[in-house]
């Protein structure tokens, strides 16, 4: 970060407001090899944070190595000069202000870097925040920017290169001025409005991560963890809550974010987040106690969770050659473990016979999920009826909703819930640079969610590379990042999000001028 030290007493978090502008470069030019000491050298930043072999390359390293090869996928492809050139020329500062502005004026042209539009009142009071790294090597954290239009964004990121950009509430005044109206008698300093936000990390998930991964390792089999989570979160806000706009992010690293966007969303008190994230939350366990919190009757939205589910645990997590559940004997002996005590007999004669027999793992789950049925009254048989008769109201609703509860204990959604609760909670930025991977967080298509490959996204060295690479032919390009793999997501965003969040805002304008011209009588 573009920061000089200062002196400060007990600390080495320097919190402060700059505000500084300067000229936007005309081309991308290629970064300097530093004179410094440490140009040479590398700093270590794991991806992994238990392996020591993750690091930030400097920027002739990060230019040589591939950056698609899947023995380094948990590798880091950061360089502070690549990064730079990103900020410069990739970043879509035209997408983050139309869409941080809900201002449908904004979306009649795509503004262009140099284009310095009028402030938006939303835009201007909406809370940014810069992390990085000083020149002494101390954690430098900038809270409360705020910037009037999108050429001052992109002035003060080009200036103070940040390796983190967050984003945080739009609150009652610009937040540079916070400190002018926290001393106010007569004006008060508060969040008016911010996205619903919702945050899923693999890290949730490793005690039913069976892949190998643990931590801030991923792989492609755990991964599809995130897509599952994905489904079942948007599904409910749609459905359940009447959400439309409603934004998915690659963290850049391993996890996902959602950003609900509709006026209702933003305006919601904390007490109404904390409702909302609270709806999507079941109670999963923990590694020594495994028990899934489920009553009968299922409420609808979880029958349609485990609808969603199923077929994911089935491809996706019982195979050999995905998690093992019911593919490894050591992992189904693990799960058959885990039956009520009312199923003990179940338990006791599959364990037998899956010993013996070759089924698989799909063949297994179906044949367990019979068992239980026949065990509580499910089953055809008047003698296995019989059975269920002795059986406790208790223990037949355990029964039963044990499919559904082993199910959710691997595929539902672990949210960070934290993250949803408060309007002024700052999340990290859509399309910024992971700093700890050189990984772009890029839109994700909900409807293609479960494709959706984190080994894919691309690294800053791709992206430079095929800046250079990139040939016209005849073509003409608004934005460099139509050069570029970041332009399919991009796109995406564009088209799927943007226009119909545009036209949701349209309509809601047109409807409140109707209201407003009705009660004038103005027809």
């Amino acid at each position: 970060m573009n920061i000089k030290s200062r002196e400060v007493t007990n600390t080495s978090l320097l919190i402060y407001n700059p505000i500084r502008k300067e000229n936007m470069p005309e081309k991308r030019e290629r970064p300097e090899e530093e004179s410094n000491a440490d140009s040479g050298e590398e700093m270590e930043a794991k991806f992994d944070d238990g392996n020591a072999d993750d690091k930030i390359m400097t920027t002739d390293e990060a230019k040589s190595t591939p950056s698609k090869s899947k023995s380094n996928s948990n590798k880091s492809y950061y360089s502070p000069e690549l990064s730079n050139q990103y900020y410069s020329h990739l970043f879509p500062f035209h997408f983050l202000h139309e869409w941080l502005s809900y201002d449908t004026s904004c979306s009649q042209t795509v503004a262009k870097k140099s284009e310095s539009r009028p402030s938006n009142k939303i835009f201007s009071r909406r809370e940014f925040s810069f992390s990085g790294i000083d020149d002494s090597g101390k954690e430098v954290y900038l809270r409360y920017l705020s910037f009037s239009n999108q050429a001052e964004l992109f002035d003060a990121v080009k200036k103070e290169k940040p390796r983190k950009i967050d984003i945080g509430a739009v609150f009652s005044h610009p937040p540079k001025d916070h400190k002018a109206i926290q001393g106010s008698s007569y004006r008060k300093f508060a969040p008016s409005q911010c996205e619903l936000v919702f945050d899923v990390d693999l890290t949730d998930y490793d005690c039913v991560r069976k892949c190998g991964c643990s931590e801030a390792k991923i792989c492609l089999k755990c991964w599809k963890m995130m897509g599952m989570a994905m489904k079942v979160m948007d599904s409910g806000l749609r459905e359940d809550f009447g959400f439309r706009n409603i934004a998915w992010f690659y963290s850049g690293r391993r996890g996902v974010h959602a950003w609900v966007c509709d006026e209702s969303a933003r305006t919601l008190s904390d007490a109404g987040r904390s409702a909302v994230a609270s709806y999507f939350e079941v109670n999963l366990g923990t590694d020594k106690n495994q028990n899934v919190e489920l009553y009968t009757p299922l409420h609808p939205s979880l029958q349609r969770a485990y609808k969603i589910l199923e077929p994911m645990f089935i491809s996706d997590i019982i195979p050999v050659d995905k998690h093992g559940v019911l593919g490894l004997e050591e992992h189904w002996v693990e799960l058959l473990s885990s039956l009520p005590d009312a199923a003990a007999v179940v338990r006791d004669q599959l364990t037998k016979k899956w010993k013996k027999d070759a089924s698989t793992p799909e063949e297994k789950w179906a044949e367990l999920k019979r068992y239980l049925n026949v065990l509580i009254g499910k089953g055809k048989t008047e003698k296995k009826s019989k059975q269920a008769k002795s059986m406790s109201a208790a223990e037949r609703s355990k029964i039963e909703l044990w499919p559904v509860a082993t199910v959710f204990r691997f595929t539902y959604p672990r949210l960070d819930i934290n993250v949803s609760k408060m309007q002024n909670h700052l999340l990290k930025s859509p399309f910024c640079v992971h700093p700890k991977t050189g990984r772009v967080c890029v839109p994700i298509n909900i409807k293609k969610a479960e494709e959706f490959n984190p080994f894919d996204v691309p690294t800053l060295p791709q992206l430079m590379e095929e800046l250079d690479s990139f040939e016209l032919d005849g073509k003409t390009v608004e934005h460099e990042w139509e050069k570029t793999s970041l332009k399919e997501s991009f796109v995406h965003f564009q088209k799927n999000f943007l226009e119909p969040m545009w036209k949701d805002l349209k309509h809601a304008e047109r409807e409140k001028r109707e209201e407003r011209a009705a009660l004038i009588g103005d027809f």
